[in-house]
Order: structure tokens, then C-alpha cells, then sequence
């Protein structure tokens, strides 16, 4: 791993740990906020959604991901995952901000700014492939390197077919006497 992202990991994680132990801690609040959206998404889901559960699981799951991310143990994963709840943060908290007052809307606009800075920071993560080639790079060269393969391979084959073609017509004009 790079010093940079020794480095800056931690420090986008850290964010999304804080806010996910805010979350475990405060959940009677994280569900008063779900709570219109989880009732417009009540009727596709397959179970009764408990929003206080709810807010337990989004904030566990915050936690979790940014620890892992943090360490840099599944960041990929664990940098998507931040993401969807980043999103989903940044949704929630648009809709229940207090936009009464001046003070209210700009603080409603910084929050947002903030919440989509910090989910494009967790999606930039989740395709970072550490200076490693992604899955679509390796499959891109293999196919590369087969194809590669089978061309020299029917090169080396006509060569050698032209060559035994050459021998045969030499065996038969000698066999021959002609």
C-alpha cells in the first residue's frame, strides 16, 4: 500500500466512523429521519421494516466499513458500501433539514456539500485498484494474449504445413525421376 493511501484512508474513514457510532448512539434520532422514506419504501419490501433496526444496522454497517476501509481490509468493498450509505445520508438529511431560516438553508447547503464530497471520495475508493490491474484490465489482456496466441499459432502451423508441403512434392519428384 502507498503512503498516500496509508494515509488517506484513515482520514475519509474516520468521517463515516464518527457518524456511524452517532448513529448506533443516537438511534431513536436516525429513525425519526428514516421514517418518511422508510414508509414510501415499506410497501416493496418483503419484511416490516423497524426503523429504530434500521438505524442500528445503517450505523453498524457505517462503522464496520469504515474500519475496514481505514485499514485498508476489503477497501473496495468496503469503500461501496460507505458510498450507499453516504448517498443515502446525504438524501435523508436533504429532506429532514430545517430550511426555516437563513441559517437553516445554508446549513442544509454545507451538509449537502460536505455528504457529496464525502461520496465522492468513498466512490473514487471503490475503484481504486491499489496500482493493481482491475478484473477488466486482466480480462482485457488475456483476451489480448489469446488472440496473440492463436494468430502466432496459425502462422507457426501454415509455415509448418508449407514446409512438409514443399518436402512431399521434392519425396515425390525424387521418388518419380522427374
Amino acid at each position: 500500500m502507498s503512503f498516500v493511501r496509508t494515509l488517506a484512508r484513515p482520514m475519509l474513514a474516520s468521517s463515516f466512523v464518527v457518524a456511524g457510532l452517532d448513529k448506533l448512539k443516537n438511534a431513536d434520532d436516525t429513525a425519526t429521519q428514516l421514517s418518511p422514506l422508510l414508509q414510501k419504501a415499506a410497501a416493496s419490501l418483503p419484511f416490516q421494516a423497524d426503523e429504530k433496526m434500521l438505524a442500528r444496522v445503517i450505523g453498524g454497517t457505517q462503522v464496520g466499513a469504515g474500519v475496514l476501509f481505514g485499514l485498508g481490509k476489503f477497501s473496495r468493498l468496503s469503500a461501496t458500501l460507505l458510498t450507499v450509505i453516504s448517498l443515502l445520508n446525504t438524501f435523508v438529511e436533504w429532506r429532514s433539514a430545517d430550511i426555516s431560516t437563513k441559517e437553516g438553508r445554508e446549513a442544509r447547503r454545507n451538509q449537502l456539500l460536505k455528504n457529496i464530497s464525502l461520496s465522492g471520495g468513498a466512490l473514487l475508493a471503490s475503484v481504486d485498484t491499489a496500482g493493481k490491474p482491475g478484473l477488466a484490465w486482466r480480462a482485457e489482456h488475456l483476451a489480448a494474449d489469446a488472440r496473440k496466441t492463436a494468430a502466432d499459432a496459425r502462422k507457426t502451423t501454415g509455415q509448418k504445413l508449407h514446409k512438409a508441403d514443399k518436402a512431399v512434392r521434392r519425396a515425390v519428384e525424387h521418388a518419380t525421376g522427374a
